[in-house]
């Protein structure tokens, strides 16, 4: 019953490509990217807003202390971030592994990509915070007691994680039902 479910899915999914319009890979908004500072703090980034404006959220947690920091800029004037912003995105996460703390003197983000790009393309921090760990803990133990009270029987990483494949392999309108199949399976 299981393999037949699973070909089900996969003959669903699959299908989900007929009739769409091919649309390069692009970061999409709310798309976070993960990575370590030179100091191992545990680092989130979060890309938001449109061509317009872009909005890069950073938020990291060290031994002990958390601390987060915002910027803004309009990328989309580089055309190499036209081209392909998911490597523009790669590009800062990589500058930002280099460094201690990923908010401390990065008062500019820069790539190799876009160097030529005028002034207002730059990512320019707008914003910064820091709160210790105390809180931070409090923060997350709350958070936790939110999810386990959700009653939906499966964690909020592999929640995310099957809402990721069924965007990439199925139809828009399904993307709840294949989310909720692939998280079945992947338990």
């Amino acid at each position: 019953m299981k393999s037949f479910t699973l070909l089900f899915l996969v003959v669903i999914c699959g299908m989900g490509g007929l009739g769409q319009k091919l649309k390069p890979k692009k970061r999409s908004n709310g798309e976070e990217i993960k990575f370590r500072t030179k100091t191992k703090d545990i680092c989130t980034m979060s890309i938001s807003g449109d061509d317009e404006e872009m909005k890069l959220r950073i938020e990291c947690k060290s031994q002990d202390m958390s601390y987060w920091c915002e910027f803004t800029g309009k990328p989309s004037i580089c055309r190499a971030f036209r081209n392909n912003p998911k490597i523009y995105w790669n590009q800062i996460a990589a500058e930002l592994r280099k460094i201690p703390h990923a908010c401390e003197s990065t008062e500019v983000l820069k790539t190799s990509m876009c160097q030529k790009a005028p002034p207002e393309a730059l990512m320019k921090q707008i914003a910064a915070g820091v709160e210790s760990e105390e809180l931070a803990n409090q923060e997350e133990s709350v958070q936790k007691m939110s999810t386990s009270m959700r009653g939906a029987g499966h964690g909020s990483e592999n929640e995310t994680e099957a809402m990721k494949l069924a965007r990439e392999h199925c139809w828009e309108s399904l993307h709840g039902f294949c989310s909720y199949i692939i998280g079945i399976f992947r338990g």
